[in-house]
């Protein structure tokens, strides 16, 4: 009995080395699909926000008038402007990147002077794309994010060619050589997003590939709750949300009753308490995360931060509570300085230091 013990021990130990294998055979951690957006960050005042009727500290989609508007209004500000490539799931995918993860982004932009920008991002931070299906006629989409003195973010999104993102910009051998999707909620207004959403989403589970998605804003999950839940489906391998978008999916008031729903959801999850830190969900127990504590002076990106470091760690094979407080690390370093993601020395250093390479 004893030697059959040792012999389906060493079965399992041989399963286990080949699924490694496997994963380290993958061309890619993180396969990303979302909007291609160029930010624009302008620091404003609350009565700025409240001239120009901007809800505070949501995204709200508008046309290109009523940006080019918002812009008018904001003329003396510009000489302050910061300009990023953007839009969440890509913050996260270029966190990743700069942290040492292979990844690939699934986007769409013009033939302009800001689809440029974009790709060149992309480029910079070793992000791997399809140039020839990554390009349109159109306009690049462009993010207004406005940044008041208590570090809040208020974004006011003209979508433009990033809206008809569609199956066109699926690159189906890349997926297959992923070891992750990632998917953002911001796809859920757009129908040909949401069809190449759930097109990816049909692959991964077919070859093998986890799947995240990220709830990215309360709006999304109020007014686009069927729309997510198509992305979720039956069940997703993990899920990134901040508070206020668990809540508001779980249509509760407590957060213990939006953490049993989100259970029922995906195999594991993260919720993003913004300075009190964070609570993770490895699919056996929770798991409780310190916030790290630093002045925040912006916080577009944080949760896009917290995501792509998280994602990171949990590829060298971290444990939970290790990805969280990394990803923690990360997000709080962010909130620090302005503008969406931390450049390619501080992600080297934040990895070196904490990992002890």
């Amino acid at each position: 009995m004893r030697r059959n013990t040792l012999l389906i021990k060493s079965e399992a130990e041989i399963i286990h080395e080949t699924v490694e294998q496997v994963t380290k055979m993958k061309t890619y951690t993180i396969y990303g699909i979302g909007a291609a957006l160029v930010d624009t960050e302008i620091k404003v005042s609350d009565q700025d926000l409240q001239q120009m009727r901007v809800e505070k500290g949501l995204m709200t989609l508008v046309d290109e008038p009523r940006q080019d508007e918002l812009l008018t209004h904001l003329t003396e500000h510009l000489t302050t402007a910061e300009h990023a490539s953007g839009g969440s799931a890509a913050n996260s995918i270029i966190a990743a990147a700069l942290l040492g993860a292979p990844t690939y982004f699934a986007c769409k932009v013009a033939h302009d002077q800001y689809g440029d920008i974009y790709l060149s991002d992309l480029d910079r931070a070793g992000v791997a794309y399809q140039e020839g299906v990554a390009r349109g006629i159109g306009t690049t989409g462009k993010c207004l994010v406005l940044i008041t003195p208590d570090a809040e973010r208020s974004m006011n999104t003209f979508l433009g060619i990033s809206a008809s993102l569609s199956l066109d910009q699926l690159n189906v051998p890349a997926l297959k050589e992923s070891e992750w999707l990632y998917m953002e909620a911001y796809q859920a207004p757009s129908p040909t997003g949401m069809e190449a959403c759930l097109k990816a989403r049909e692959i991964a589970i077919e070859h093998g590939v986890k799947i995240a998605v990220s709830f990215s804003d309360p709006g999304m999950v109020e007014h686009f709750r069927s729309q997510i839940d198509a992305l979720v489906g039956d069940r997703v391998d993990l899920i990134f949300c901040n508070t206020q978008e668990a809540l508001t999916y779980a249509k509760t008031d407590s957060l213990d009753v939006a953490i049993e729903t989100l259970k029922t959801k995906a195999k594991q999850f993260v919720v993003t308490c913004g300075s009190e830190g964070a609570m993770a969900y490895d699919g056996q127990s929770l798991v409780s995360i310190p916030a790290h504590q630093v002045h925040a002076i912006d916080t577009n990106g944080a949760g896009d931060m917290f995501a792509g470091a998280f994602l990171y760690a949990l590829a060298r094979g971290e444990d939970f509570a290790t990805a969280g407080r990394f990803g923690s690390l990360a997000a709080g370093t962010i909130v620090g300085q302005y503008g969406p993601r931390l450049s390619a020395d501080i992600c080297k250093h934040l990895r070196d230091s904490f990992f002890g390479q």
